[in-house]
């Protein structure tokens, strides 16, 4: 079946990633895909175009590097092809900061809000060593408020009912086989104590470190993935280690998860991040959990703008409907601009 095509001014939602799989992740939950679009003079990035609830949404993806710098680049060209876009959201994984507030897991997702006089992302590697402590600079646009309430609803929402998640990943599972390496992956989630760093010489913990270690934590109350709201920490910095990750967390008063593009994107236009939690920014880190994560993450994408509804399109102005009296007589009934009387005959003008 041929894929319908659009204009560059149909999009209004952009969605970026830094990975493929997070891009692929994204692609997969579209309702439906679009024909592509022949590619703009001076644009050198690659979009994926389709469908989310309604929303006609551009997909781009970082070109092999990651970091603020590169988000912001792409980022830029976007907008410069896509005139018509007014949301932007940064989606793909993240490592978790689990804390005795927010018991943050594996495959668990972060939205970013404001906190604490933050607009919800931190670009925790800019600014000042001063001897009280570190202030941090820059500036970061704030959520658009559109966005915001929406992730409020969400959040309303799944205090009276499980989210979608879960269902909106079997659908893709169902819709798309080749898709089935985001599923949830059968290696358990282990959370040591910072000061247990990871076992030299192994790719998993299972495989070398001492598991009789591992913090203990009650099971939930329902099963699949968590949405938690709150700060995320952005910077070009990989954070794979525990002692350092509690302290940036604690410098901002509690941060969620840490991750490298998100600040790049708002230093330059009002977004929101969607994090799923891959890892838990430790020595333990790896990426088993990747593109399950990055399933998640893409499913509460979808959710939220679920909840942004359709702006009804502009009625076009009615035109004026004058009659006309002719000196015959009868009456012509005509559009346009209001009649001048001369003399007998009504004139158009």
């Amino acid at each position: 079946m041929a894929l319908t095509q659009y204009t560059y001014d149909d999009y209004t939602v952009a969605i970026l990633c830094a990975l493929e799989s997070d891009r692929d992740a994204v692609r997969y939950m579209f309702d439906e895909e679009h024909e592509r679009l022949p590619s703009r003079k001076g644009d050198p990035n690659s979009y994926i175009l389709g469908e989310l609830h309604g929303h006609n949404v551009v997909l781009a993806c970082l070109p092999s590097q990651q970091g603020k710098a590169a988000a912001a680049i792409v980022a830029a060209h976007l907008s410069r092809s896509f005139l018509s876009v007014k949301w932007r959201l940064f989606v793909g994984t993240g490592g978790g900061v689990p804390s005795a507030k927010f018991d943050i897991r594996l495959g668990d997702v972060v939205v970013s809000m404001p906190e604490g006089g933050h607009t919800g992302v931190i670009q925790h590697d800019l600014g000042r060593a001063t001897i009280s402590g570190f202030e941090p600079k820059g500036f970061l646009w704030p959520i658009p408020s559109i966005l915001r309430n929406a992730a409020q609803d969400m959040h309303s929402d799944h205090l009276g009912r499980d989210n979608k998640i879960e269902e909106y990943m079997n659908i893709m599972f169902e819709k798309w086989p080749g898709m089935t390496s985001y599923k949830q992956p059968p290696e358990a989630d282990i959370l040591f104590p910072s000061h247990i760093p990871h076992s030299s010489g192994t790719s998993t913990c299972t495989g070398g470190c001492d598991t009789s270690q591992a913090i203990t934590r009650p099971a939930r109350q329902f099963e699949g993935p968590e949405i938690h709201y709150g700060l995320i920490a952005s910077g070009d910095l990989v954070v794979k280690n525990a002692t350092v990750r509690d302290e940036i967390s604690q410098r901002f008063g509690g941060v969620l998860c840490f991750e490298m593009e998100g600040a790049g994107l708002m230093s330059e236009y009002p977004s929101i991040v969607i994090r799923g939690i891959s890892n838990y920014a430790d020595s333990h880190k790896n990426d088993i959990w990747q593109r399950y994560a990055a399933a998640t993450a893409a499913a509460c994408a979808k959710e939220l703008l679920s909840l942004i509804i359709l702006e009804a399109p502009a009625a076009k102005p009615a035109l004026a409907i004058k009659d006309t009296e002719i000196s015959t007589g009868v009456v012509v009934r005509r559009q346009g601009l209001p009649n001048v009387e001369h003399g007998n005959v009504g004139i158009w003008r």
